[in-house]
């Protein structure tokens, strides 16, 4: 009798775990909407379309912050950076919140296997990963960046580099080429090695049914260098791409406001001040087609093997890319703005019971992921995130949770831009956290009349910028940087 209890009681556990639904992350570096189901009609992007036809795309996402650690800290803790005080590569979100919950840490207190593999939370320039975020270790693999040693900087000028700087300030080291087309395998680099590693894993949780899982897959590409097998370059011509026609900032936009590029910068060739050359900038467009075309094609790996293993009906998934990236408008490059071209991301969702092939309009933040997540897989709503959940606009894409989004960037002299983006504007309000509100400096854009973000025309419609000033005076002021102890 008491065997039998016992029984039940496991049979019980067991199927309260089975019904749980499981979790794909998919998180990617410096993906802007150049993907097919985004109406790119020269990128190749099979996976990835694929992914749309069974979720929702949301075609007005946006990042909170367009650069690579603060965006992560906000989808992994659903805080702002203006609410956590943290703009930069180097201060760790602990920092700020100690006893922060992450979003993968939710999950586990559900009884969740939390794995994290590639890059999830941003590790370098004096941050580290969080590992009290993961049910095991984290996966990172070790790999160099080239395949072709020539691609490498000298390593004399790396050693006069490291005696220069003494490591205050890694990321200004000599870097090798921006590009690389190699003939080699895919696991040659580093998404590849992910993709099968992820493979792997979920091999390995159909053998564990009793234990939902959260699996966070974090690809490399297409973030600088852009580095990819020949045979993603070659699915491109290179006489086919065009350069941006706008190639200078705003009229009237603040001299601090657009991106200087200096991550390009640092790589060989490139210049260290001025424009590139209309051939290099053609190049580099055909690298970051290449590399995200070769990013897709081991997604496609991860998506098989989620299928293979019987998961397809009971597992959640989300991509997401960390923000988007100039490629050559506005003479920009990189990411470092508040300008559409680095604030769009893309973001598709599936989920057991949604239809596929669906397409939204809402206005999406990264810091909604955390709570819709939470909602889609009935956990309890996370406490203390600035985010929203747009579940409800996966059963009615028509619908919206938000008429604006807001994100910011920090530039010298401890000035934040603090950004409003609505369906058709966005304001832009420049000053120090705290500062009274007339010393602030404007940029206002009309996306309707103006999609090239080619002037603006924050002293011509003062009427418009009231409005959306009155939208952003329903969020709290920006928090400055927080110290780092770290620094020297």
């Amino acid at each position: 009798m008491l065997r039998s209890f016992f029984t039940f009681l496991a049979l019980v556990s067991t199927l309260s775990a089975a019904s749980k639904p499981n979790v794909l992350l998919i998180c990617v570096d410096d993906l802007k909407p150049v993907i097919g189901c985004y109406g790119d009609s020269m990128v190749k992007t099979p996976h990835l379309d694929r992914l749309a036809a069974r979720g929702v795309l949301f075609e007005r996402a946006y990042c909170n912050q367009a650069v690579c650690a603060p965006s992560r800290n906000t989808l992994l803790t659903g805080l702002r950076p203006q609410s956590l005080g943290i703009y930069d590569l180097g201060t760790n979100f602990r920092k700020a919140k100690p006893d922060a919950v992450t979003l993968p840490q939710h999950f586990i207190a559900q009884g969740y296997r939390a794995e994290g593999l590639g890059k999830i939370f941003h590790v370098g320039h004096g941050n580290v990963n969080d590992e009290a975020s993961w049910s095991v270790p984290h996966f990172s693999p070790r790999t160099i960046s080239y395949a072709l040693p020539e691609n490498n900087p000298p390593e004399s000028t790396r050693e006069q580099a490291l005696f220069e700087n003494k490591l205050k300030e890694p990321w200004k080291l000599p870097r090798g080429a921006p590009t690389e087309s190699a003939d080699v395998p895919d696991n040659r680099y580093g998404d590849g090695i992910i993709a099968d590693e992820a493979a792997k894993r979920l091999a390995a949780a159909k053998s564990k049914p009793d234990e939902p899982f959260f699996l966070a897959v974090g690809f490399l590409k297409p973030h600088l260098p852009f580095v990819a097998p020949k045979k993603y370059w070659d699915l491109y011509d290179p006489a086919a791409f065009k350069l941006a026609e706008l190639q200078k900032a705003p009229d009237g936009a603040p001299e601090f406001a657009p991106t200087t590029w200096g991550e390009l910068r640092q790589y060989k060739d490139m210049p260290e001040k001025g424009p590139v050359t209309p051939e290099q900038a053609r190049h580099l467009i055909h690298g970051y087609y290449a590399a995200t075309s070769y990013m897709d094609a081991q997604l496609g790996k991860v998506l098989d093997a989620l299928d293979a293993n019987g998961f397809a009906d009971n597992t959640i998934i989300v991509l997401w890319g960390d923000h988007g990236w100039h490629l050559g408008d506005h003479g920009m490059w990189c990411k470092h703005s508040n300008y559409e071209q680095a604030a769009r991301i893309p973001v598709i969702v599936a989920a057991p019971g949604i239809a596929g092939g669906k397409r939204s309009q809402a206005l999406i933040e990264t810091c909604d992921i955390y709570p819709t997540l939470a909602e889609l897989a009935k956990l309890p709503a996370p406490k203390q995130v600035d985010g929203r959940s747009f579940a409800q606009v996966l059963a009615k894409p028509a619908a919206s949770t938000r008429d604006h989004i807001i994100h910011v960037f920090p530039r010298q002299q401890g000035l934040i831009g603090r950004a409003v983006r609505t369906t058709r504007h966005r304001l832009v309000e420049w000053k120090k956290p705290g500062a009274p509100a007339n010393t602030a400096i404007l940029e206002l854009y009309d996306y309707q009349t103006d999609p090239a973000e080619t002037k603006n025309l924050a002293a011509e419609q003062p009427e418009v910028v009231a409005e959306l000033r009155k939208l952003l005076a329903t969020h709290p002021e920006a928090k400055p940087q927080i110290p780092n102890k770290a620094k020297k």
